[in-house]
Order: C-alpha cells, then sequence, then structure tokens
C-alpha cells in the first residue's frame, strides 16, 4: 500500500440477515449497526493482512466491532514488512529494523482489539507473486479448519485500482481457502490429523477502491481504531505523526491547538483528525459518525442460495 497516498486521500437476528441479502440482490448498501450484547458469541473471526498496518487502516473498527460483539478473533500478518517503509523507528529503516519494529507493533493488534492471537507467515514484503497461490491457499485452508473460522476479513480479490502484488495474492489465496476448506476429499491429511472440513460463512473485503455493499458503523469502537493505528510505529503514517510534527512546529515557534497536551494525545488527536477523515467522510454520508465500507458476501451467496433457505425455512415440516 502507498501509505502516504492512503491518508492524504483517504446483525444479529434473522431479520436483519434477510434484509442484507434484499438489500445486497438490490445494488442498495446495507448499513451494519452495533449490535446490544453478544450475539456472535461461538462465531470465530479471522482477519488477514498482507502488512501490519493493513487492518489498523481499513478494518480495525470492524474487526474490533464483531469482537465486542461475541467473536472469537484472530490476525493473519502474510509478509514480515521487510520491504516496508518503517520511518517512525527514527531511521532510513534497514531490512532488518524493518521486521523486527513491524513484527512487534502487529503483535500490538491482539490486545488492542480484543483478539485471541495471531499468525505471521512471513513471507517476504513485495514478492508474494512468486510464492506459489496452493501453498498461499493451503496455509489459509489449515487455519480455517484449525480455527473453525466463520468469517474473514481481508482484501478484496476482485478489487480495482490494486498494485501491490500482496494484497492481490493473499486475497485471491483466501478467497478459494474459504470455499476449499470446506469440502472433505481436499488435503484428507489434515482430516486424518483430527480437522475437519469447515467452509467460511462470511467476508468482509475491503480495498482502495471497494464495491461498497455494506457499511459498517464503527461510531462505537472507533478509539480501538485510532489505538490500533498508533500501535502502527514502524510504518510511520499514523502512529507518531502528532507528536513529530508538534516537535517540528515547536522548532519554528508554531503550535496546533489540535496537538495539544502529551505526546500521546497529540498523537491520538492526529490520527482521529487526518488518518481517519475518511472513515468520517463515509460515516457522513450514511448518518453515522465513524465507517468503514465492505464489499460483503453473506452466508446466502452460494450454495442453495437465500431463497431456497428461506423457503425450506417457513416450509419444511417433519417426516411422518
Amino acid at each position: 500500500m502507498l501509505r502516504r497516498d492512503f491518508i492524504a486521500t483517504f446483525t444479529a437476528g434473522a431479520l436483519a440477515a434477510q434484509q442484507a441479502i434484499a438489500q445486497q440482490a438490490s445494488g442498495e448498501v446495507f448499513i451494519e449497526r452495533a449490535a446490544a450484547g453478544t450475539p456472535h458469541k461461538g462465531k470465530v473471526l479471522l482477519a488477514l493482512q498482507a502488512h501490519s498496518d493493513d487492518i489498523p487502516l481499513s478494518a480495525a473498527g470492524t474487526v474490533a466491532k464483531l469482537v465486542q460483539e461475541g467473536y472469537t478473533g484472530y490476525l493473519v500478518r502474510a509478509t514480515n514488512d521487510d520491504m516496508g517503509d518503517a520511518p517512525g523507528l527514527g531511521t532510513d529503516g534497514t531490512i532488518g529494523e524493518n521486521v523486527l519494529g513491524n513484527e512487534r507493533d502487529n503483535a500490538k493488534l491482539v490486545p488492542i482489539l480484543g483478539l485471541k492471537g495471531h499468525f505471521d507467515l512471513n513471507y517476504n514484503n513485495h514478492y508474494m507473486a512468486g510464492v506459489p497461490l496452493n501453498e498461499i491457499m493451503l496455509r489459509i485452508i489449515f487455519l480455517i479448519r484449525l480455527l473453525k473460522v466463520d468469517t474473514v476479513v481481508c482484501w478484496d480479490p476482485w478489487a480495482h485500482d490494486e498494485e501491490n502484488p500482496d494484497h492481490y495474492m493473499l486475497a485471491r489465496a483466501v478467497e478459494a481457502a474459504c470455499w476449499i476448506a470446506g469440502r472433505r476429499h481436499d488435503f484428507p491429511e489434515h482430516l486424518a490429523a483430527g480437522l475437519k472440513p469447515h467452509a467460511v460463512q462470511e467476508k468482509y473485503y475491503f480495498a482502495r477502491r471497494p464495491e461498497i455493499t455494506r457499511v459498517v458503523d464503527i461510531s462505537g469502537v472507533v478509539d480501538k481504531k485510532v489505538e490500533a493505528n498508533r500501535a502502527n510505529v514502524a510504518k510511520g503514517p499514523a502512529g507518531t505523526n502528532g507528536s513529530r510534527l508538534k516537535a517540528e512546529l515547536a522548532k519554528r515557534g508554531q503550535r496546533l491547538p489540535l496537538l495539544d497536551g502529551d505526546d500521546a494525545a497529540a498523537d491520538r488527536n492526529y490520527i482521529k483528525e487526518f488518518v481517519l477523515a475518511r472513515n468520517r467522510e463515509l460515516g457522513r454520508r450514511y448518518g453515522v459518525e465513524y465507517a468503514e465500507a465492505f464489499h460483503y458476501i453473506g452466508p446466502g451467496s452460494a450454495s442453495r442460495g437465500p431463497r431456497v433457505e428461506e423457503y425450506i425455512k417457513q416450509n419444511a415440516v417433519p417426516l411422518r
């Protein structure tokens, strides 16, 4: 991801599910609002990112919201971020510094977003196009079966304007893995090891220019998104920009009231004002304070389809 460009330009219940399917089929955008209690308790979420800042920038609010509503969540980072920028480290960033800094930042996301754990696949940054798609897919299938994943959050494999091979290679592997993980003839050694076929039911896909079918209201968890980005120090697009800008202005005898307070406050205010500007603008369009946009694919989009499933639900009778 071109992070500086990114920043610069940037339900529970059957009734809600039926409404989402109907709106998606008609081309309308479904607004997913905060649910009371923990309606998703017992379900598992897998958030997958190519780099340590992908989820913080694009989907941290949605991940935090779903976990707050009962999901058990896990994070996957596909690369080791070795070729990524690390201006937040205060150096030009050697490859070794990049790897260590981003590894540490990525691990911080687990407690911030309320996740149970994380997995690093450790492919080289920018070079995933040279990795066999089947290899990446197999590793994700294993995790889906191991964790019994119900829902994934990841890059959209069908999105426009994506130049980063890590993004689209991970996305393509995830798309295929979500389906194949539920098939009993694929990778039978998994079954011999005690795992069972398990297909993913829901997908929240994010992108630079997403095909928006679902907008998630993240207003209630926006502070967690702020903290997820503040933890992303090595990448530098958000984590410490407020305090650094504050210091630069002080040298010139200037100050921004937005950045008053200690360095942590300056960083939080900077992130909320500038990094989350796109989330605020999107929220305004849909009548909420902050939002994230997704190409959402739900349970009724494959297999027998929503109409058949709904007909069965309404008309099936006991065997005599």
